[in-house]
This record gives structure tokens, sequence and C-alpha cells, in this order.
């Protein structure tokens, strides 16, 4: 999930989620002339980025590393001795109250999005060779054996800590929403220490709260859709954004070929396979970053037309803004944009 900030404050290239550089000195000529602090360091197996403006000049790089730090011990896979881990290796049962959210808020995004968005695809993941074990092609019968362990619904918190798995063999995989929450983390972080104006960004999950000292609104550039994996980031169009988050889900990066035929790493929760359709990617602004990821996420399973459908039937709810990155029938290369997102793009 990739969008590029294009302030004067970051200068960087994405390439997926995992590659940024950063103009340095033109980092420390705006921190000198408007308290402005920046740093940036690794987490989640990608980069994070941070943008602020304080008075105090006030630097919390380690505190920012030590709560995502925190986090990947709660919710990530890659960590051998993490929560979720533990939890999918029914190993443990009691969950940390972060844990209980995360899991909350991806039930919400399972019941809203009509089960297009699933946390317990973990098994599925990892049979397709996309999670932290890396499987081979499953068969159709493994892959029907596979769905019988899915389903959000199986979930259930008793006692306000202890997890309840109606299939002790349901795997747990928050990636289609945690670096989103990650990002929340942050601008939690921030604003509690009474930082009004920053720009988050963890693997180009970006949030941005405030504005700069000239009164203009951040901005961020969202990357077209590459040719493959190895091409290089192009920014299709860039948004301002008012204390608003922006994530893009894509299947442009992500994917393998086998036998002539392309893989993508978004499962389809309601039928076991790779998701197989002609939308490309989707940008999401949401009030929150976790909100934008998991929505994202979603919309990608759903393909065009039925995120369109989804759309309409939820056009009270302003979180829903999304430009959708499509190749139509004739191969032509297309865009749609919700009106709410329309009305950000500055470029």
């Amino acid at each position: 999930m990739t969008a590029c900030t294009t302030d004067m404050s970051v200068r960087y290239s994405c390439i997926g989620r995992f590659f940024v550089v950063f103009g340095l000195l033109m980092l420390t000529a705006c921190a000198e002339k408007n308290d402005f602090v920046a740093f940036s360091g690794e987490a989640q197996g990608t980069y994070y980025s941070v943008s602020y403006y304080d008075a105090q000049h006030r630097n919390f790089k380690h505190s920012i590393d030590s709560l995502l730090d925190d986090f990947d011990q709660m919710a990530s896979l890659w960590v051998d001795s993490s929560m979720i881990r533990r939890v999918n290796a029914n190993l443990d049962s009691v969950v940390s109250p972060m844990f209980v959210d995360l899991l909350n808020k991806s039930l919400w995004t399972y019941h809203y999005t009509n089960h297009a968005f699933d946390c317990t695809v973990g098994q599925l993941v990892n049979a397709w060779g996309f999670g932290f074990s890396k499987g081979t092609m499953p068969s159709d019968d493994t892959v029907a054996q596979l769905m019988q362990y899915l389903g959000s619904d199986g979930l259930s918190i008793v006692d306000g800590n202890i997890l309840r798995k109606r299939c002790t063999q349901t795997m747990l995989d928050f990636n289609a929403i945690a670096q989103g929450y990650s990002v929340d983390l942050i601008a939690d972080f921030l604003s509690a220490q009474g930082v009004k104006d920053f720009l988050v960004d963890v693997g180009g999950e970006v949030i941005a709260y405030g504005a700069k000292p000239d009164g203009s609104s951040w901005r961020v550039g969202i990357e077209r859709p590459a040719d493959n994996k190895y091409s290089s980031p192009e920014v299709e169009l860039a948004i301002s954004l008012d204390n608003q988050s922006v994530v893009t889900s894509g299947n442009y990066r992500k994917y393998y070929v086998r036998d002539g035929v392309k893989y993508s790493h978004t499962i389809n929760p309601q039928t076991g396979h790779p998701v197989n359709h002609s939308l490309l990617s989707v940008s999401v602004v949401a009030d929150s970053a976790w909100k934008a990821d998991a929505l994202a996420t979603a919309f990608m399973v759903m393909g065009l037309d039925e995120s369109k459908r989804f759309i309409a039937d939820h056009l009270d709810d302003e979180a829903v803004q999304a430009v959708f990155f499509i190749y139509d029938e004739q191969g032509v290369y297309k865009t749609y944009a919700t009106p709410l997102f329309n009305e950000l793009i500055t470029k």
C-alpha cells in the first residue's frame, strides 16, 4: 500500500512498501527555520518517517521506535514470539487491550464490508505463498479444506481479554489493517505530546494533521500503478489532507507468476483464491489510517463494480472517499474517483 509524500519536507521514491530516500539537507534546513523536526527508521519490514512542527523542537524518535517495536511484538506474523503467532498456534488465549481493539476494528470492517475484509485468512495467505510460511500452489481440495477455518464471526472475546476461536485451526492475519493501525498509534502519541501539525508515513500509509506554518495543507502524492514490481514509481496525482489518512492497496507490486498465470497477494475470503479482475489499485481517504487500510483491501477484493455499488449504498459515510485505477476490457488505463475524493485532488 503506497502513497508518496510530495511536501517540501520529505523527498523520496517509494518502491512498493520497502524503499525510501530522504532529502536530509532539505530536512535540516526546514528544521532550523521553522521548528521543523523529522526523522525516519525501520519497522514492520518497511520504513517509517515522521515530520512535525514543534516550538520546543523535541525529538520523539526513541519513543516512537519503542512504540512500533511493542506493536510488532503484538501483531507481527514475522516475530516468532508475537502475540498473534502464539494465538495462531493456540499457545495463548489471553490477549492485550491493544489486540482486542485491533480485533474489534477488524470485526467491524468484516461486517461493514459484507465479509470482503476478513482477518481469518491466515491459512490461505500461507497456502498461496504470501505469508510468513512460504506455501506451494494449493489444490482446489486444499483451498476448500482451508475455507472451513475462515469467518470472523467465529471469533469472540470473553471476559474482556480472552480470545475464543470456533475452529482451533483458524489463523489470524492483521496485515491488511495493522500498518494503518500503527500509523494511528504514532498520530495519537504525537497528539498526546501537544504536537498539532504533523505528517506520519509508515510504508506509504500516511496520516496528516494540522497544517504547515503558512497555513497550507499537507500534500501527498498517489502512485500510478506500475507495469510490474520492478518499475520505478511515478506520481499519478496529488491530494491535500486535512486531519485525514490515505492508504493505497494494489496488486501491481506484490505478486508472483507461475505457469504464465499472475497470482495477486490479495486473497478473496469468499472464494479462497487471489483476486482476478481489472482493478489495479485503489486509494482510500478516511479519518483514520486503520479504516483507510482495511477499506482499501476490501475494495481490492470487491473489484471496481462492486466497490461502486458499495459506495453508492454508503453515500452518507464521509469516510468512503476513493480513487480507483483500472484497465478496462479493451486494456485502456482509466481512473474513477468518488466526488469527495475529487475535491482533494490538487494536481
